[in-house]
């Protein structure tokens, strides 16, 4: 599409815009769509952009009632939001419970996290649009894609059957492959193979024994739609993570232990493997992730640099009143007053700096914790917002971003006499509050580009935002406690990557609890991997830090891409033909990963509240059947679609 191109709706046409039911609909996905983004993104280690499913809702539950273009652009603006906020949420908020500083989820402090991060991110970004959409070296990938859906669903061609259908498809598996549902699906199996021992050439009188793990791909299609999504490059990045550690340094780790055989009585050979990764691996992954986070930001130096002076010289301009232009006559161009934003963002530094001081117990450290967390938060949101607009928001580095902030801040704060328990609390209430900015900032200015593109009002899509914010603050911390109560995060069944990339980093910081030989192991791992010039050393350490079963699952929802892009390859397809094709298996795989989450936290609440689902007695045979006949179906619903709709534009 020409950047020139006019708006869909022009700037003189007026349509119902803000409506009740567009904020209705809008906060409802939005509250969905987090909740299962919480799910997938603490089980899978990666989140899933909510912008394309929640673009086919939004069309499917308006057009029928007659709801507008711009009715749905507001639904979507506002049930993206879910996503985005949730994703700084779980990459920073768990590590309080992982540090062990918070004993439960505390429902108030992660609501107010979750509620001035937000809304500072809408706040921040709101500051920006104009430099932002209208720079010409921006092309907003994912922002032009769904506006061309959201023009085409203007037509009859929404999509919803795909998504809708494969979240049907998707939760009646998950019911029946979940451990507190009616478990009649084996999710995965594994095993241990034994070494022979051998006697050590260095003492004689050591013997060297251990074994390797063998381990099955998860039977679920949630993994296998993250990884149809992400596509096989990174998904099989993934997967080489999960084999360093499952099949290199677990069975090196066992064989180079021969003190771990005198434990082989009283635990099996299963329980030691997997208390080695997590007790010496994981903090290698941990190194691999600070060195991988540096790197990324490293290899973004000029888009980051960009971003900053893109960032200082709007800001400028708006406080000597240069921002003030006869564009603002245009309906396009009107953003909330600036003013008002400026006061917002002040007025949220109080709570927010009387959280901290709950957190440290010293005013002083709370103010220069508030200060640090307006200026990075502030800058780091402009950065989310810029790459937003290079690389699209399902790659955003927001998790490398959140850690420069931690560093920064804890180091500040050791400077002026913070540590402990304390300096924790601190240092994970900054991070917090700036990866919810950070993410909220990144999701919003997509949301913006496809509302220029498509004709919509800036401030009302801005108030849209704010409104999908606070109530998605005071509504998604109970899946997350929830989660927590049935899953344990951090967990085998929940790991959460990036939380405890937080934890260990905040605890490494501030209270000297690091295995820091292992984290330098890490480090020189990802620089042997950066100067092998591997395209994403984050996801191989994201993939070592995970279980197996769940980065080979994802793999497998990679293969099924190939296959897919195989296939289409052969066809006499135009590049955006492909393109639109695609979308057809990435909106069955996003309804693939909607399902699955959503039933998982159904699941787990009929848990908290007391219903039993019946636990039928079933042979392990039979369990292992329907596992492969599980991703005989994810196949087959991934591949047919796309592949009958690449054969109906043939023969049209």
């Amino acid at each position: 599409m020409n950047r020139k191109d006019a708006p869909y709706v022009p700037p003189e046409q007026t349509m119902p815009e803000l409506t009740f039911r567009s904020l209705f609909i809008g906060v409802v996905l939005a509250i969905i769509l987090g909740a299962a983004n919480a799910y997938v993104g603490m089980k899978a280690g990666l989140t899933v952009a909510a912008t394309f499913p929640a673009t086919v809702m939004a069309l499917a539950l308006l057009r029928p009632i007659g709801g507008g273009v711009l009715e749905q652009n507001v639904a979507r603006t506002t049930a993206s939001v879910g996503e985005a906020l949730v994703a700084g949420a779980i990459f920073t908020i768990p590590a309080f419970l992982l540090t062990g500083v918070w004993a439960e989820f505390n429902y108030w402090e992660s609501t107010l996290i979750m509620l001035v991060g937000g809304t500072l991110g809408v706040l921040f970004i709101t500051f920006l649009r104009r430099v932002l959409v209208h720079d010409p070296e921006l092309p907003f990938p994912e922002s032009v894609a769904c506006a061309e859906l959201t023009k085409a669903g203007q037509a009859g061609q929404t999509g919803a059957g795909y998504v809708f259908g494969a979240m049907g498809l998707s939760a009646v598996i998950e019911v029946f492959k979940n451990e507190i549902g009616i478990k009649i699906i084996q999710e995965y199996a594994r095993g241990f193979i034994p070494f022979r021992k051998f006697a050590s050439p260095i003492l004689s009188e050591v013997q060297h024994g251990g074994g390797i793990v063998w381990v099955t791909p998860s039977a679920s299609p949630m993994l296998m739609g993250v990884g149809f999504i992400i596509g096989w490059r990174l998904a099989a990045l993934v997967f080489t993570g999960g084999v360093i550690a499952w099949g290199l340094l677990v069975p090196l780790l066992l064989f180079a232990g021969p003190h771990l055989e005198s434990a082989v009585g009283s635990r099996s050979w299963m329980e030691i493997a997997s208390t080695v990764w997590r007790q010496q691996v994981r903090p290698l992954a941990v190194g691999a992730m600070i060195v991988a986070a540096f790197y990324t930001l490293s290899r973004l130096r000029q888009a980051l640099r960009s971003a900053f002076a893109h960032a200082v010289q709007d800001l400028l301009r708006m406080v000597r009143g240069g921002g003030s232009s006869s564009s603002e006559a245009l309906r396009t161009e009107k953003d909330l007053p600036m003013g008002a934003v400026l006061l917002g963002i002040l007025g949220l530094a109080i709570p927010i700096a009387i959280l901290y001081d709950y957190f440290t117990e010293r005013v002083g450290a709370a103010i220069v914790a508030a200060l640090v967390m307006l200026v990075a938060g502030l800058l780091f949101a402009a950065v989310a917002g810029y790459l937003v607009g290079l690389i699209g928001s399902s790659n955003n580095p927001i998790s490398g971003l959140t850690l420069s902030t931690l560093i920064v801040a804890g180091l500040i704060l050791l400077g002026i006499g913070v540590s402990g328990e304390r300096g924790v609390l601190a240092v994970l209430g900054v991070a917090a509050v700036i990866c919810c900015a950070m993410g909220i900032a990144g999701d919003m200015m997509q949301d913006l580009k496809v509302g220029q593109l498509l004709g919509g009002t800036p401030w009302r899509m801005q108030l849209g935002e704010m409104v999908g914010v606070w109530v998605s603050a005071l509504v998604l911390t109970v899946p997350l406690i929830v989660l927590h109560k049935t899953y344990t995060i951090g967990s085998e069944a929940l790991p959460a990557p990036q939380a405890g990339l937080m934890a260990m980093m905040s605890q490494g910081i501030m209270a000297g609890q690091m295995a820091w030989p292992l984290v330098l192991m890490g480090a020189f791992l990802a620089l042997a991997l950066i100067l092998l010039r591997v395209p994403s050393v984050m996801l191989i350490a994201v993939g070592m830090y995970l279980p197996f079963y769940s980065t080979a699952a994802i793999f497998v929802g990679g293969l099924f891409r190939a296959i897919l892009e195989s296939v289409l390859r052969r066809r006499s397809l135009s590049e955006g033909e492909r393109e639109r094709i695609e979308n057809v298996g990435t909106l069955v795989a996003s309804g693939l990963i909607a399902g699955e989450s959503i039933t998982s936290i159904v699941l787990a609440f009929l848990l908290i509240g007391g219903i039993a689902l019946p636990k039928p007695v079933v042979a392990p045979t039979i369990m292992a059947g329907l596992a492969v006949l599980v991703f005989a179906i994810t196949a087959l619903v991934l591949l047919v679609p796309p592949i009958r709709a690449a054969s109906a534009r043939r023969n049209a």
